[in-house]
């Protein structure tokens, strides 16, 4: 997040993102269920997989893709992605995951404000809810208080192909969340109705073999935190 997002990440071949449509994503309405890890529950079975596409100078040839869902009470997301080695090692909340494996997910719903939301989960099952004032690139990131009860997000991991530990050899690992509205609620057009449209964007970045590599599914720049390049979610 930090060293992606905010543009630290020196790259001589970026495609102009104004040049680059602009991606739109289908959310299908759902009756709540239960977040285990494994995305197993028949809900999914009802929405497509969206690709997240290898940004430049990424050597890792890993496929990451994501599936979103919203139902009465809040959002549901789906991230899977193929790996060789679990590159984890924090074991706490809030801690700097973005330096290591993660998948992010941003969300954008009221455009008449430089503000957002950002996640990030680590195969370790860590994770970073932050959110976001972006005045002309000024960023700060805000921890949520009272987070806890109807507030806290649902979170979930599952590793395939190893262990769930650090350094081990894996084939893969994906993340089911469940993000409720209430925690969202400070956030303008929340909850989402039928034909609203959010702005959002989804990341990966993985640091296997000392090499970073990080996937994005609207085309930004440098930084994670070009807001206005996101895609658009689109309620069914």
């Amino acid at each position: 997040m930090v060293l992606a997002a905010f543009g630290l990440i020196a790259n001589s071949r970026w495609i102009a993102a104004e040049e680059t449509a602009r991606p739109t994503m289908t959310v299908k309405a759902c009756e709540d269920f239960t977040v285990t890890g494994d995305g197993k529950s028949p809900a999914w079975e009802t929405t497509e997989w969206v690709a997240l596409s290898k940004r430049p100078d990424s050597p890792h040839d890993y496929e990451t893709r994501v599936k979103a869902l919203y139902s009465k009470t809040g959002l549901y997301f789906l991230i899977d992605g193929t790996d060789s080695k679990l590159t984890a090692t924090f074991q706490n909340d809030y801690d700097t995951l973005w330096m290591e494996d993660v998948f992010e997910v941003f969300l954008w719903p009221e455009e008449k404000y430089p503000v957002y939301f950002e996640y990030e989960i680590s195969p370790l099952g860590r994770e970073l809810p932050i959110l976001i004032p972006n005045f002309d690139g000024k960023i700060m990131g805000w921890r949520p208080w009272m987070y806890d009860g109807g507030r806290k997000i649902q979170k979930a991991v599952s590793v395939t192909g190893g262990e769930a530990k650090s350094g081990a050899a894996i084939k893969g690992w994906r993340a089911e969340l469940f993000f409720p509205y209430e925690l969202l609620k400070p956030l303008e057009n929340v909850p989402p109705k039928a034909g609203s449209k959010w702005r959002a964007n989804f990341y990966r970045m993985d640091y296997d073999g000392g090499k970073q590599s990080s996937w994005d599914w609207s085309r930004v720049g440098p930084s994670f935190h070009e807001f206005e390049k996101f895609g658009t979610l689109v309620f069914e």
